[in-house]
């Protein structure tokens, strides 16, 4: 795992929407999570648009992120958070897993970018860094990441132009 957030990259210009899909289940961290990227959204896209859907837990989150996609096609990323704590059963790897493949997919079959910050965490420390520091914030990240995977889904040429 890296300790270190990626570097800031360009500011977008002009009105882009952004969804982010939390679970309300670990709210505590996860709320830290979508306040990190609202903060950086709004520094990196200053004329976005950032809707936030809330679900009940990390397993809901792909069915969030569908949904949002289906109603709000202009949506240019979207951003999904959640915390699992791992436990002394496969509860947890089982819906990272689920969540992860789940994720996956529908950014592929939309062709939008789903940012993917279902974090599995052993201790209480790992997610206060995760999910409420600031040196490692995943908020933080997903919201660098998306703003990059939108600069690069927009430099790419028009469908009938070859690479």
């Amino acid at each position: 795992m890296s300790k270190k957030l990626p570097g800031r990259p360009p500011k977008l210009s002009g009105a882009r929407r952004f969804a982010l899909v939390a679970s309300q289940y670990n709210s505590e961290y996860v709320d830290g999570l979508v306040e990190a990227a609202r903060k950086e959204l709004k520094v990196l896209a200053p004329k976005a648009t950032i809707d936030l859907v809330h679900v009940p837990g990390s397993y809901e989150i792909p069915l969030g992120v569908k949904a949002v996609l289906d109603h709000a096609p202009d949506v240019e990323a979207v951003l999904a958070f959640g915390l699992l704590w791992e436990g002394e059963t496969r509860h947890a790897d089982l819906i990272a897993t689920a969540v992860t493949n789940a994720l996956m997919d529908i950014s592929l079959n939309y062709d939008t970018p789903v940012l993917h910050e279902v974090i599995v965490v052993k201790t209480a420390a790992q997610a206060e860094e995760r999910c409420l520091g600031t040196k490692i914030n995943r908020g933080t990240e997903a919201a660098r990441a998306a703003v990059r995977m939108c600069r690069t889904l927009d430099a790419l040429p028009a469908s009938d132009t070859q690479f």
